[in-house]
């Protein structure tokens, strides 16, 4: 089979060198061919860089410029990627890169007269003597800097004769010998520059893995009490006075000055001010202490530890999602799980849906009747549920108004729930199956046509505008049911400012447009949204501190986060482009569906929901048509109601607009759990912590990783944009933990105590 596809090549590249040819007598230039692979590939199809096959790939180049060789065919030269760049620049009389570390081909111009393949080399030489300058503060002492130094002077004795029209052998041999020269120079600056590139700043990276790592560590290792009904994530600070820490402290500190006085190349960690270092080395020093005071204990009191941990039976939808989650970590050692990963995300959600069908069908069917009609929390308090059903009424969470107790315990409310119940797991497979098809995102099926496509192409800007509005219908009627009626109204009037917007800019178009002469910018359009975000967020935020400093009942705060979360809404159908917009709509579907029919009946806890929500987030964030490479971001984000470019407002617009699903996962999850703390006081505190941990674990085990494939052959490609992805992700995450810490009653009270 490889014989057929190697012929089938040769067909096509002989093909388009055929049509060249043919075409070459209409420009002055000859045309250029240059076949290469971005990787090779081993025997068994492994291609990641493990193997010589693997790194090197052909590269041909077919012009008619080129003299045909008779005779045999000599071995193929090795060379180097970067020498790629160079030799194309060359060839079509561009400048070189100023960063670039590659070095002319020589013998594709060699057909070039002498005169001009020294000019040729020159150029490069320069090029690369300049980026040495900039690089390397003794770049003089460089041999090849002095090298090229010493092949500018036979250039000009070069020069100087043949000015003079000196045609004799000496003229031939010196010009032989300038290339020569020229060729080593270019040789070795090319080598030191690779090196330079080529080198890691290993003891930072050391330093911030260890501290990532002992972060983790101590998260794992408070995960009994911080699952515990008391919901106490202990961090003992007797450590901190301890001999031990001390001397750990002193030794970092020796460590830190023999490392920042031995080391010749530039190291940030030894950059920063001594002040600042010693901070991180007491940092370190802390963690490591705490941690085995946390070790400590788990081995003295062991019977303890497993009577917290082992407070039920594990369930087997428990053992799904661990495994779900342990396995999209392992997944990412593997460049081709990194660049597919939204299928991996696909495959667990799918997943968890097919488990919630189960799950609904164990509960509904199996289950005895008075199960069904008095919940397990219910039966062991009638007191506490009674009080949990009036919270949840209040806060208007699972129903608009309040039903009386006859047309709650009808048995036709009943039925209907539970087929409802038994539809919801199936109704968010189709939504979420609908959802791939929006938005092509990864590496492989990235250049096949989508239906977001379809309806962004100028043909179809009224079928967009169609589904624009009707997505905004949607959002209002989700969002508006839990609101005030000021924040009703403002959000009315926003999210028809999200319309008029992209009708300004061009995007979509009223039924009485019919041109599109008005285009502009849309940034008073914009800002009038901005204005109805920021009032539907003070008045959340009003409600939220009402409910903090005065105590009041619960009604209020749920009512002010779920004021704060509707602004937020409004901000991501402003920032998402219109197409997307069916991605918002079904977000909001897919929660307002799972709240009512799934978790709530089935009374899955805080943990369970909180991995649901992470999971969604995660796969979210892919139907978006993000990826991890740097290229799906969509930084027209961060200019939506702005003049031009402004830092920070532009950051956080973009990062929102990427974010968006993620994090309205996030602050929904914060608004279920606030209406659930009745039944589970601690419930808050055991979301933030999951939330915590399960952005740790990947994190921490992909910066190892990334350290140890640092020379990876697609470490810049695949490797370092996820690595980034993952930071800002982490950043999200503690913005959300902490803002589910601020709303913890139970832990405000433990504070006061």
């Amino acid at each position: 089979i490889y014989f057929n596809l190697l012929s089938e090549m040769d067909n096509i590249i002989k093909k388009i060198h055929t049509s060249l040819l043919s075409k070459e007598g209409e420009v002055t230039s000859p045309h250029l061919l240059v076949v290469c692979g971005d990787h090779g590939m081993s025997e068994t199809g492994s291609h990641g860089g493990s193997s010589e096959g693997e790194v090197r790939t052909p590269l041909l180049f077919v012009s008619s410029a080129f003299d045909r060789a008779g005779g045999l065919l000599k071995p193929p030269e090795l060379v180097q990627q970067t020498d790629l760049a160079v030799t194309l620049a060359i060839g079509l009389g561009l400048p070189i890169s100023r960063n670039s570390v590659g070095q002319l081909l020589l013998p594709v111009v060699q057909q070039k007269t002498v005169r001009e393949q020294l000019r040729y080399l020159h150029l490069n030489g320069f090029q690369l003597s300049r980026l040495l300058q900039e690089n390397m503060a003794t770049y003089e002492k460089d041999p090849g800097f002095q090298q090229f130094k010493m092949a500018e002077k036979s250039h000009g004795s070069w020069i100087k004769l043949y000015l003079e029209g000196n045609t004799s052998e000496v003229l031939r041999n010196l010009g032989k010998k300038v290339l020569r020269q020229y060729l080593e120079a270019i040789r070795v600056l090319s080598n030191s520059l690779s090196k330079q590139v080529a080198q890691y700043d290993t003891y930072s990276m050391i330093v911030g893995t260890i501290i990532v790592l002992e972060v983790l560590v101590l998260l794992l290792l408070s995960t009994a009490k911080a699952l515990s009904s008391r919901a106490e994530l202990e961090v003992p600070l007797s450590p901190l006075c301890s001999l031990l820490f001390y001397l750990t402290c002193l030794m970092l500190c020796a460590v830190h000055v023999v490392v920042c006085t031995s080391t010749e190349s530039s190291c940030y960690f030894c950059s920063i001010s001594w002040l600042t270092a010693i901070g991180v080395i007491m940092l370190i020093s802390g963690l490591l202490c705490i941690i085995l005071s946390a070790l400590e204990k788990v081995f003295v009191n062991p019977k303890q530890m497993a009577k917290v941990i082992v407070t039920g039976i594990w369930s087997e939808f428990d053992v799904l999602i661990l495994a779900g989650t342990v396995g999209h970590v392992s997944s990412l050692g593997a460049s081709s799980f990194i660049e597919e990963e939204h299928q991996t995300w696909y495959f667990l959600v799918s997943t968890l849906c097919l488990a919630l069908c189960q799950e609904t069908c164990r509960h509904y069917f199996l289950a005895k009747d008075c199960d069904l009609q008095l919940p397990s929390s219910a039966k062991a308090n009638p007191e506490e549920a009674k009080g949990a059903h009036h919270h949840r009424d209040d806060a208007g969470y699972l129903q608009d108004a309040p039903k009386t107790g006859k047309a709650a315990n009808s048995e036709s409310a009943r039925g209907s729930e539970k087929w409802m119940a038994l539809a919801t797991p199936w109704a968010v497979l189709v939504c979420c199956r609908l959802l791939r098809s929006l938005n092509q995102t990864g590496v492989q099926w990235a250049h096949k046509p989508d239906f977001g496509h379809w309806l962004t192409s100028s043909e179809h800007k009224a079928e967009l505008s169609l589904v624009a509005s009707v997505s905004l219908v949607m959002i209002f009627i989700l969002v508006q049911r839990r609101c005030s009626l000021v924040s009703k109204i403002a959000m009315a009037l926003g999210l028809l400012g999200v319309y008029s917007y992209r009708a300004a800019i061009g995007n979509v178009e009223f039924p009485w447009q019919r041109d599109s002469k008005d285009i502009s910018k849309g940034i008073i359009e914009a800002r009038f949204v901005y204005v109805f975000v920021l009032g539907i967020v003070f008045t959340g935020t009003k409600d939220l501190l009402k409910s903090q400093v005065l105590s009041t009942d619960a009604k209020t705060k749920f009512i002010g986060l779920w004021e704060i979360y509707s602004g937020l809404v409004l901000l991501a159908a402003l920032l998402l482009r219109p197409h997307n917009l069916p991605v918002l709509v079904f977000c909001l579907l897919i929660q307002a569906m799972m709240t009512k029919y799934v978790w709530k009946p089935l009374e899955f806890d805080a943990a369970q929901v909180t991995i649901m929500h992470y999971w969604f987030g995660q796969a979210f964030f892919f139907f978006q048509g993000n990826s991890n490479s740097i290229a799906s971001v969509d930084v027209s984000a961060g200019f939506v109601g702005l003049d031009n470019y402004v830092e920070i407002p532009a950051i956080f617009l973009t990062g929102f607009a990427t974010y968006s699903g993620p994090l309205l996962w996030a602050i929904h999850l914060l608004c279920y759990l606030s209406s659930d703390v009745s039944r589970n006081p601690s419930a808050m505190g055991h979301g933030c912590f999951c939330y915590a941990l399960l952005r740790s674990i990947p994190v921490a085990v992909y910066i190892v990783l990334v350290t140890g494939l640092r020379y990876h052959l697609f470490i810049w490609s695949v490797f370092s944009p996820k690595l980034l992805y993952e930071g800002v992700h982490v950043f999200i995450t503690a913005a959300v933990c902490t803002f589910f810490t601020a709303m913890d009653h139970n832990h405000l009270r433990k504070v006061q105590d």
